[in-house]
This record gives C-alpha cells, sequence and structure tokens, in this order.
C-alpha cells in the first residue's frame, strides 16, 4: 500500500465523525430523490427549486439554535427552555408589533435584548450557583410556556406587516435585474464556494507550516468538490426560483461568525477546554463560571431571533409556536457529532446535523409518513449517532 493510501485511510479514521455525517447526509439526499422520483404512486422531484426552497425556510430555525445548543453541549451543559423561549419571544413580538404597533427596525432589537435577559437569567443560576442546567432549563421551559400562554391569553395574534414576515419569507432582490435565473443568488453562491476552497487550502498549509500532517491531497479536492458542486447546484436551483431567502443569508453570516469564533478565537477555544475538563481548564486561569454564563446567554438570544423567524413564517404567534423545537436542536447537535461528555464537537457538524434532521421531516412528510412513524424513525437516528459516538470514544 502507497504512503498515500496510508495517509488517505488514517485521516479518514482520524476524522469518521465528520466524514460519516457527511457521507450520510449525502446519502439521505439521495434515498429520498430516487424513491420519490421512481416509486408510485406519481413522481415527484425532491431536488426541485421549490422544495429546496421549503427545506430552507421550514428548518432555519433549527440551524440557527443548534450553533448556540452546540456551545453549550461543549461546555458540558444543557438547555431545555429553547423552545419556550422561541415561543415566548414570538408571543412578545406579536404584542409588540401588532397590538402596541412597533415599527420593526424596534422590535427586532428588543426580542434579541429579551432573549438576553432570559439566558442571563438562567445562565446566572447554572455558572455561579452551581445548579444543574438541566433542572434550571426544565423550570426555564415551564416559565416561559406558561409566561406565553398568559402574554397571548391562549389566543393566536397577527398577521404581522410585511416588513416583519420578510425576516423568513423574504428574498435578496437580483440587483443586475434579471428575472431569472437571480444571478445575485449564482455570484454570492459561486463566490462562496471558491472562499471555500481558498480557505481550506490555507488552513492545509497552516497545519503543513506548524509541523502537522495536513490533509492528504486527495481527500482535499474530493471534499472540496463535492462541497462545492453540492453547494453551486443548490444556487443554482434557488436562483432559478425566488433567489436567496433572507434566512439563507443570515444562516451563512452566522455559521462563518460562530465557525470563526470557535476555531480562531481564544474564547471559543477556551469553552472547548472548559468541556473537557472544567478542573484543568479552572487551575489553568480561565475563568469558567464566566463562559458557562456566556453559553447560555448566547443560546437565548439565538432562540429569540429564531422565536421571530418561526412567528414571522407562521404570520402570527401561537401558544403552541415552540413546542418540541428543543427536542430536534438537541438531535441535530448530537447527530452533528457533538459528544455527551463536552468538548466535542464543531460548528459545521452541528449545521450538517440540522440539516439531515430537516431532509428527514422533509422527505418523509412528502412521501406521506405519518407523524407517529416519523418520531419513531427520529428517535432511532438519534440512538445510532449517540451508539456511534460511543463506540467511537472506546476505539
Amino acid at each position: 500500500m502507497s504512503n498515500e493510501k496510508k495517509g488517505i485511510g488514517a485521516h479518514l479514521g482520524g476524522h469518521l465523525r465528520e466524514s460519516g455525517m457527511l457521507l450520510a447526509l449525502v446519502a439521505i439526499v439521495v434515498f429520498f430523490t430516487l424513491v420519490l422520483r421512481f416509486v408510485p404512486p406519481s413522481p415527484i422531484d425532491f431536488l426541485s427549486a421549490q422544495n429546496i426552497t421549503n427545506l430552507f425556510l421550514q428548518n432555519s430555525y433549527v440551524i440557527i439554535m443548534a450553533l448556540g445548543m452546540l456551545m453549550v453541549i461543549v461546555a458540558g451543559h444543557i438547555d431545555l427552555s429553547v423552545g419556550s423561549v422561541v415561543g415566548f419571544v414570538g408571543s412578545v413580538a406579536a404584542v409588540l408589533t401588532v397590538n402596541l404597533h412597533w415599527p420593526v427596525w424596534a422590535v427586532v432589537p428588543a426580542c434579541l435584548f429579551v432573549g438576553l435577559l432570559i439566558g442571563a437569567a438562567q445562565g446566572y443560576w447554572v455558572a455561579f450557583w452551581r445548579i444543574p442546567s438541566f433542572i434550571v432549563t426544565l423550570a426555564g421551559m415551564l416559565v416561559f410556556r406558561g409566561l406565553t400562554l398568559w402574554l397571548l391569553n391562549g389566543q393566536n395574534i397577527g398577521p404581522f406587516p410585511k416588513t416583519f414576515q420578510s425576516l423568513s419569507t423574504g428574498f435578496i432582490p437580483d440587483l443586475f435585474a434579471v428575472d431569472k435565473p437571480n444571478v445575485t443568488a449564482l455570484v454570492l453562491v459561486c463566490a462562496s464556494a471558491l472562499a471555500i476552497v481558498v480557505m481550506g487550502w490555507r488552513a492545509r498549509a497552516q497545519d503543513a507550516e506548524f509541523g502537522m500532517e495536513p490533509e492528504p491531497i486527495g481527500v482535499f479536492w474530493a471534499r472540496n468538490v463535492v462541497v462545492s458542486a453540492a453547494l453551486i447546484f443548490v444556487g443554482y436551483k434557488l436562483a432559478s426560483f425566488r433567489g436567496l431567502p433572507n434566512v439563507v443569508v443570515i444562516l451563512t453570516v452566522l455559521t462563518v461568525l460562530y465557525a470563526f469564533f470557535t476555531e480562531k478565537v481564544v474564547t471559543g477555544r477556551r469553552i472547548y477546554a472548559l468541556g473537557g475538563n472544567e478542573k484543568a481548564a479552572k487551575l489553568s486561569g480561565i475563568k469558567t463560571d464566566r463562559l458557562v454564563f456566556f453559553t447560555f446567554v448566547n443560546m437565548s438570544v439565538l432562540a429569540a431571533l429564531a422565536g421571530m423567524i418561526v412567528a414571522a413564517r407562521l404570520n402570527s404567534s401561537t401558544p403552541k409556536a415552540g413546542v418540541g423545537f428543543e427536542l430536534d436542536v438537541i438531535a441535530a447537535v448530537f447527530i452533528g457529532g457533538a459528544s455527551m461528555s463536552g468538548g466535542v464537537g464543531k460548528i459545521l457538524g452541528a449545521v450538517v446535523g440540522a440539516l439531515i434532521m430537516g431532509v428527514m421531516n422533509n422527505g418523509m412528510s412528502i412521501m406521506g409518513i405519518g407523524i407517529d412513524y416519523q418520531q419513531v424513525i427520529k428517535g432511532l437516528v438519534l440512538l445510532a449517532a449517540v451508539i456511534f459516538d460511543v463506540y467511537n470514544k472506546s476505539k
């Protein structure tokens, strides 16, 4: 066996978690594409422009909250209150916008500030009083669900003005004034694909510069060609329909920012140190209580953003909004490769895990699979991901 093949095998073995999740996403997409196209009664194009757009619109909240939940789980904690926070902040947005007629430019920062206060209240008890996060956030789940019912008086509030709805249902206009395809969307997607390759090449060169074994060149190009081709394909589909949804731009910006924060910023790296070994992190001078407090504040702010997006998509705030969201978000993070014991997980893995959940929900709904069977299947997938994590650790 050549050195190159040995290097590829060792690299794939050492990165089994990341490679496995990406391959699983591709396999699930291929499965639904083939089944829906060739299985009776009528062929359905799973990769149609409209369905891809709906996939992002329907699952944007999961991806947004997965970014924050990953940091909470990496720090060694859990947040069960995010679904109730989504419902509560959505109801606050409805009261401010519909009942009190606040402008959208004031409602958005006000709701984010409400999320910040919620995260600070919960993070305070977890970080400084050492109360288990499971208990604190379970209490928060009940409290904010009750406050949602009280604020809405058990009724829906809506509709929202068009400017608020555009948070979820709006699209980036074509600056080139071309009807179809949306040239602005194509330019942005192609630039993003090129940026991914360039940054990956620089990271590989940096590894070699610091004496670390770089990613095998064959693996590097195979992964980047697949990712870039998939990105350009999705971008073309979106451009041929209505262009880039606003939520896709929000998701992209947040993903880049959080990936940079967790990989390049000292505070982000310290969160991983905290989750890996809290005592060692504290002895090395890291203010672990402040980091835990920060992760909960960050989580609730993202949940507040998700709450506004959900309310904008539904065009009303409902007492049932956000019910069960915490389960989808936590499942997405674990499926994306986070470890139950903390200290392990990547932003891109969380995004892939959220996409896996979203593709499964979308595909099973199109196939007409009942919600009962969908819950069973998603539960088994989550269990398989956790078993894989435990097995991978024992290896």
